[in-house]
């Protein structure tokens, strides 16, 4: 393991303790506060032990330790070479600068050695200067609450100016895209940070109704699966981003029920055709019928424009 809370709470657990025992006799309760704020629930059985029976020979009986400096714990040379590879991930650029910087070290692996299959090739343009700006920006908006005046492009490529209230941001990996949920907008809830032209903070009060929140509008689509040649997990795979259930129904068929914003629902028609045969959709009876527009459009090769 190179990071997991499993194995590193522990340690940084004790080396609280130990920062603390070195300047003062730790007491009882003060060890138990330390456990319960960095450790697991079941910890406060199995580390006081562990320390008062001189197990760990880390603290006497009487909460001194026979440690004289203040505990630090290093980054691995391995630990060092994962978090420079995150650091070549353009998207990482977007929060910040990360500081990730361990010349003594290469990567660990290169965003080139990653291939994901069956996404998008539009993908959001991470290393746009103007981009990481919106975004830096929208994120300090949804941490310090206030509202934004956003300027973006429609599907027919005009630029129309709208308010938002951030409330917090989602990516898919499938279509590889950062998108803004908030409330207050005419144009709805959703906003695609790759469309957004300009983003500035909301200087008139009245430019936006904070005290309105747009009502979500959850939708849902449920289908027959035939578990054939993996079928099941590809599909909880493929949906693993949205909320779902699954009900087995026979030795190799299930019920599937995926919920999704109203303003997906073109891509969700576009995912389910894309199992074919082994998935039948069963409800709602308007999703069935832009199942049918859509095939009978592909069959025709005719083109369907996405539906408001």
């Amino acid at each position: 393991m190179i990071f997991s809370e499993l194995y590193g709470a522990y340690y940084n657990t004790v080396a609280a303790i130990l920062k603390e025992a070195v300047t003062h006799p730790v007491s009882d309760s003060e060890l138990r506060k330390i456990i319960e704020k960095h450790a697991f629930g079941e910890s406060i059985v199995t580390i006081p032990a562990a320390i008062k029976d001189e197990r760990w020979q880390l603290l006497r009986a009487d909460g001194t330790t026979p440690v004289k400096n203040i505990p630090s714990l290093p980054l691995s040379v391995i630990q060092k070479q994962w978090l420079k590879a995150v650091a070549c991930d353009p998207r990482i650029k977007l929060f910040g600068d990360t500081g990730l910087d361990f010349p003594e070290v290469d990567p660990l692996f290169l965003p080139s050695d990653v291939i994901v299959f069956d996404r998008y090739s539009d993908g959001d343009n991470y290393t746009d200067e103007k981009y990481i700006a919106n975004f830096r920006l929208i994120l300090d908006a949804i941490k310090k609450r206030y509202p934004l005046c956003i300027e973006t492009l429609n599907r027919k490529g005009h630029p129309v100016m709208s308010a938002i209230f951030p409330e917090y941001l989602e990516y898919s990996e499938k279509d590889d895209k950062f998108r803004l949920i908030g409330a207050g907008s005419r144009f709805g809830s959703t906003v695609n940070l790759g469309r957004i032209i300009s983003c500035s903070p909301c200087s008139d009060p009245f430019e936006i109704n904070l005290g309105k929140r747009n009502a979500p509008r959850p939708r849902s689509v449920k289908f027959e699966l035939t578990d054939q040649r993996k079928a099941l997990e590809r599909v909880l795979l493929h949906f693993a981003h949205f909320e779902k259930t699954a009900k087995k129904t026979g030795d190799d068929t299930y019920s599937v029920t995926v919920y999704y914003d109203k303003e997906d629902e073109t891509e969700m028609v576009i995912r389910v055709l894309s199992f074919g045969p082994m998935i039948k959709v069963t409800a709602p009876g308007h999703f069935v019928d832009l199942i049918k527009q859509r095939l009978s459009a592909q069959k025709s090769c005719g083109y369907l424009a996405p539906s408001d």
